[in-house]
């Protein structure tokens, strides 16, 4: 089965960039869209970015899409997410998931998901 594994969130000051990882295995990565979601209670998880199987297509959700950008490295079965020009609204956990065959910009399209990491925007 896929597991996924997200690293590289923290406490980050406004302004500030980060990059978020996530680590795939169990099965062949290039098989798989990627997806990146967040959520900051109470709202609902919302979607960020997806990339393709193949890398060639991306798509952003509206609120993020000129400060966030999504990268796979099949080489190393991994999906990021680089953040750029930090924001307190940007607080939220940050979910890695992956789906076979074609990307998704819905979380119920996606049936694997990682335990999210943290991300802290502070003012």
């Amino acid at each position: 089965q896929v597991q996924l594994i997200e690293s590289g969130g923290g406490l980050v000051q406004a302004g500030n960039s980060l990059r978020l990882s996530c680590v795939f295995s169990g099965r062949t990565f290039t098989d798989y869209a990627l997806g990146w979601f967040r959520q900051a209670p109470p709202k609902e998880r919302e979607f960020v970015a997806s990339i393709s199987r193949n890398g060639a297509a991306t798509k952003y959700g509206d609120s993020v899409k000129e400060r966030f950008t999504i990268s796979r490295d099949d080489a190393k079965n991994t999906v990021y997410l680089r953040i750029d020009s930090l924001k307190p609204e940007d607080t939220a956990v940050y979910y890695c998931a992956a789906r076979p065959g074609l990307m998704a910009v819905t979380s119920k399209n996606y049936n694997n998901w990682g335990q999210g990491t943290h991300v802290t925007v502070s003012p």
